[in-house]
Order: structure tokens, then C-alpha cells, then sequence
């Protein structure tokens, strides 16, 4: 997911080196010998019911003390306070690995999966979730404070990863430079809108993928007709976000009136305008957007399975929940976390929003974007 521009103040705090991890082979409770104990005779009593059992007391392993490493995207940002407060908290630190995006993230957890680079992976979001639980990178585990997030965020039932925000991914335009301001995906094809639209490559941008399965789960088999249309109507294609909404869209010195970003992009516009305004003056095509959410997982093979959890719980804390929106632009998941007044009066939130099952995507993933390069860039 990528987010507006924003400064970062973390910056990577540990130096990586992999090591083999050695896999260690736990026997089960079918592995034992069977025993015959004998049964209790005359000569020998059996306890009585009131006799006092030995005491006998567990103690966890404290985490105080530990390090997590969180290996996330370089879109990743919080306030200056927030990772010091899961600190404070639980004694535990966190460092930082950013790796790219969503797909380079996924894609080098799944290379390292045998001596992973840390403890806890955030970034994964619905469109890469299938291949990395296909590979088996997470650890299960369930948060209490799962109990807070609506059951639609949770698509993993066995809870081996775990919805921590959610933005969604649509069509924005200038609202002073359209002919009128459009509603449906249809309109972008109409005669009016031709050479407006600037959309980013669907094999190297996040938003790119998401705004190409926003149409195909739209128009089912006719998405490549939809394409099609695109195209004639002279539909630009950039590799990134950046060079599509700070190149060829308005908003960056372009030409161009309609652009993929976010439902969350007018508000950061008002946030960072300069002159300042309270007025956006962009909007948002809500019937063009794809949700797109983020989770997190514990790494199979960390060495801090108890702070990674810890780490996962402060996630979905109000804490974490109420920072992310103007650090990162996307939606708490949590019920009771707090929106800023800018995501209320100015984000755009869409009523039904397109999405396809992650299984279904990555199924298809290649092949569908292998026929949208036919059709568009032939």
C-alpha cells in the first residue's frame, strides 16, 4: 500500500545478518511408548480425594528486556511516541526492516522463510495474503483484542495473520478540470473523459493491481472489453503511484484530471495544502474502489514468539489504531479507535466495495495481468 508523502521518523535500527536456521524435529504424544501401569491392589492405597496435591507453579518466560524486529514496507510510518509507548509498556523494542512493497515484502519473507529476517511481518494485504499463507510463513495465533475488529477485516480463519487497517483504492479526479464530476466506472470510457485517466502498471504498483482487479471483480468476464475501451479512450499507464498522482495528475503539475490513488487522498490534500484550504479539491469515484486491508503475522521461525504477540496485541491498540490514519492514510479496523476530523469531513467512504476472494487472485494473478499487458501496452 502506498501512502502520501509523509516523513518518516524511524529509520532502520538493526543490520541484518541470515543465518541457516536448524529445523528441530518435536516428537508428538502418538511417538510415546505405551506404558502398563499396574492397577492399585490391597497392598497398595490409592491417594485419597482430600489429600493436598503438591503445588506445582509455572512461571512465562519474561519479555522484558527482548527485541522484535518488524519487517514491514518503506510506506511504513507512526508518530514519534507510539513504538516508545508499546516499550514502555512491555519493556520489549522494536526495530525496523523496511523491504519494499507489499510484493517485494511477500516475496522475500517467502525466500527467508527457513531464517527469517525478524519476528513480525506487516504489510501483507489481501491482494499477496493467498501466497503467503500458501507458503506457510506465519505462526497461528489469535489476539484477544480481536474481539474489537468487525468479522469482515478477519479473512483468515485460522487466524495466522491479523487485520490491522484497511484504505481503499479508487479512481480520484480534479473536481475543477472534469467535465462533470463522474460516478461510475462507465464514465471513464466515455468520450468526454478521453485522455484523462492515468492508472499504474498492475505488475509493479500496489494500487495498479488493485484498481485492475477492482474491474475485473466489476465487470466479471467482460473486464478485458472494459480494457479495451480504456485504451481507446487513451488511458496513460506509469510504473508507480508517485509518478501517476505527482506526474501526469493535476495534483503534481500534469494534464491528466483522473488518476488510481485513494478514497483517503482529498484529505491528505487539505492536510498538506499550501496555500491552506478546507476545501479538497479532489474527489473520489466510489463505485471504482477496491479495498485493499493489511495484516500482520507472527514469522514461523522467530525467536520471540511471545513479544511478537505482545507486538501484534499493541497493534490493534488504541494507541497504534488512532496513529495510523495521518501517518498512513488508511482506516483503523478497530471499533472504537478515533478518526481525525480531516478523514471526516473530507475521505470518501465507499458503501460496497469491490473485492475478490484471495484465493481466486492468486489463482489468476498472472494470467490476468499477462492479458492486461496484451491489451493495454500491445
Amino acid at each position: 500500500m502506498t501512502t502520501h508523502r509523509v516523513r518518516k521518523p524511524y529509520r532502520l535500527a538493526v543490520a541484518v545478518a541470515v543465518t541457516m536456521l536448524l529445523a528441530a524435529a518435536c516428537g508428538s504424544d502418538d511417538d510415546l511408548p505405551e506404558t502398563d501401569f499396574p492397577a492399585p491392589t490391597p497392598e497398595t492405597e490409592s491417594p485419597s480425594p482430600d489429600a493436598a496435591a503438591p503445588a506445582t507453579t509455572t512461571t512465562e518466560p519474561s519479555i522484558e528486556g527482548t527485541t522484535v524486529t518488524l519487517i514491514t514496507h518503506d510506506s511504513f510510518n507512526l508518530s514519534y511516541g507510539t513504538l516508545e509507548e508499546f516499550t514502555a509498556q512491555t519493556g520489549v523494542t522494536v526495530e525496523l526492516l523496511e523491504v519494499g512493497d507489499a510484493g517485494t515484502l511477500v516475496a522475500q519473507a517467502i525466500l527467508t522463510k527457513d531464517a527469517p529476517l525478524g519476528d513480525v511481518l506487516f504489510g501483507i494485504d489481501n491482494t499477496f495474503l493467498q501466497r503467503g499463507l500458501d507458503a506457510g510463513i506465519f505462526l497461528r495465533y489469535e489476539s484477544p483484542a480481536l474481539a474489537g475488529v468487525p468479522e469482515d477485516f478477519q479473512l483468515d480463519a485460522r487466524h495466522r495473520v491479523t487485520p490491522v487497517d484497511y484504505g481503499d483504492v479508487c479512481v480520484n479526479y480534479w473536481k475543477d478540470a472534469v467535465p462533470w464530476e463522474p460516478v461510475t466506472l462507465d464514465e471513464l470510457t466515455f468520450p468526454e473523459f478521453a485522455d484523462q485517466l492515468v492508472v499504474q502498471h498492475p505488475e509493479t504498483s500496489s494500487p495498479g493491481l488493485a484498481f485492475l482487479l477492482a474491474t475485473i471483480a466489476a465487470f466479471g468476464d467482460g473486464w478485458e472489453l472494459y480494457w479495451e475501451d480504456l485504451r481507446a479512450n487513451g488511458v496513460s499507464v506509469t510504473a508507480g503511484w508517485e509518478d501517476a498522482y505527482y506526474g501526469e495528475f493535476i495534483a503534481g503539475g500534469g494534464a491528466r484530471s483522473m488518476v488510481v490513488s485513494y478514497a483517503s487522498s482529498p484529505p491528505a490534500e487539505v492536510i498538506y495544502a499550501d496555500p491552506p484550504t478546507d476545501t479538497a479539491p479532489t474527489g473520489v469515484i466510489t463505485e471504482s474502489c477496491y479495498r485493499q486491508i493489511e495484516f500482520a503475522g507472527i514469522l514461523s521461525g522467530t525467536d520471540n514468539e511471545a513479544g511478537a504477540q505482545a507486538l501484534i496485541d499493541f497493534m490493534l491498540s488504541e494507541t497504534w489504531q488512532n496513529d495510523v490514519p495521518l501517518n498512513m492514510f488508511v482506516y483503523p479496523v478497530i471499533e472504537s479507535a478515533t478518526l481525525p476530523p480531516e478523514f471526516v469531513e473530507h475521505t470518501a467512504v465507499p458503501p460496497h466495495p469491490l473485492m475478490l476472494d484471495p484465493a481466486e487472485i492468486e489463482a489468476n494473478r498472472d494470467a490476468w495481468t499477462e492479458r492486461w499487458v496484451e491489451i493495454v501496452l500491445r
